[in-house]
């Protein structure tokens, strides 16, 4: 048997389950999200994730949100409204084993939320929860080349293309963020 050492320790860690933001409740997703991960990931808006429109796939992507948060203590937040607890996105932390370095992510489930700001804000929570609660000193979010929307968030959040860092796909456009303390990345 080996033993596995990650490139990026991702130590198990009790950090808070809910993030609030003036008007968003970033909270654990629970198997109730389900229909609307699903939705998503049926429909056409999901090409930037591997659009996978295949049932199994996204079955096992959904259960490797939830996973993520059983191994390593945290993970993509479900993003809802305040004043409702239907999940309209996935923002947050995502560090499988075989991801370069410690990621942002984020996708908008409804397409009615599209646009409304909420990814932003969720984001710079998450990015500052990272680099805040996590102990990070580096975060990126990887984004597919044609994800113009996507990379347009990313540099609204002040992350800058880093052409010399890896994804984990050769394609894969790496966009670095600034610690939200000001503090240069090591």
């Amino acid at each position: 048997m080996t033993s596995f050492e990650p490139k990026y320790p991702r130590r198990r860690l009790q950090v808070c389950q809910n993030l609030k933001t003036d008007r968003l409740t970033l909270r654990r997703p629970v198997a109730d999200d389900w229909p609307a991960f699903h939705d998503f990931m049926m429909s056409d808006r999901s090409t930037a994730f591997g659009g996978h429109k295949d049932l199994g796939k996204a079955w096992r992507s959904f259960a490797s949100e939830l996973g993520h948060w059983d191994i390593f203590g945290y993970g993509m937040w479900a993003v809802t409204r305040a004043e409702d607890d239907t999940a309209l996105g996935l923002v947050g932390p995502w560090t499988p084993p075989d991801w370069p370095e410690t990621e942002i992510g984020w996708m908008i489930l409804s397409d009615a939320a599209e646009g409304t700001g909420i990814a932003s804000e969720a984001a710079r929570a998450a990015i500052a929860h990272a680099y805040d609660s996590l102990g990070w000193d580096s975060a990126v979010s990887y984004i597919a080349p044609d994800n113009t929307r996507s990379i347009r968030l990313a540099e609204k959040l002040g992350a800058a293309h880093d052409a010399k860092a890896l994804g984990p796909k050769p394609d894969t456009l790496v966009y670095r963020h600034p610690n939200p303390k000001g503090q240069a990345h090591v």
